[in-house]
């Protein structure tokens, strides 16, 4: 009877252990980004942020030419609490989901009406609010953790994609 009780006892002890060593850490912890429009005008992303741990990037973990969910694990989140011009589109005040589409010279972002989605497949093409290009750029150092951020500019904010040595980029403006 003792046995019986020992056995199980260690093994939640030692697995316990393991997982405290660990420091619980996600692949691809959760994060966020926010601009400050002025005026109470604020956008909120949300998103998972992966790790490259040495893995080819785009083109290779990431296809070129392909709907990507724009980081891990739940699609990426876009909330804004005024209408908003993303790139020359205007984006209502809402809730939305980001997708992009990677290519070598050319990103295209995708801002999509469905939210709460787990991210791929994609199959939301007839809820897309809008298509929208962006900026691509090197970046001169390799950057680990995929990371969204906003940019303070002199009409709004910079949203920008960087991770691995790409940047993406599109300007959000207050409408």
């Amino acid at each position: 009877m003792q046995k019986q009780i020992v056995l199980p006892t260690l093994l939640v002890l030692f697995t316990t252990a393991a997982f405290a060593q660990m420091g619980g850490a996600k692949a691809s912890p959760p994060a966020s980004a926010t601009c400050d429009l002025g005026g109470g005008k604020t956008i909120q992303t949300d998103y998972s942020s992966p790790r490259a741990k040495g893995r080819k990037i785009y083109g290779g973990l990431v296809p070129y030419g392909e709907v990507w969910r724009t980081g891990a694990n739940e699609a990426t989140t876009f909330v804004t609490s005024a209408d908003v011009q993303v790139g020359g589109t205007t984006v209502p005040a809402g809730s939305y989901t980001l997708f992009t589409v990677p290519a070598a010279g050319k990103w295209t972002l995708i801002i999509n009406k469905k939210t709460g989605e787990w991210g791929i497949p994609y199959k939301y093409e007839s809820d897309e609010l809008a298509r929208v290009d962006m900026n691509v750029s090197k970046l001169d150092a390799p950057v680990e953790n995929f990371t969204i951020a906003y940019d303070k500019s002199k009409a709004g904010c910079v949203l920008r994609i960087d991770w691995e040595t790409t940047r993406a980029a599109v300007n959000v403006t207050a409408k």
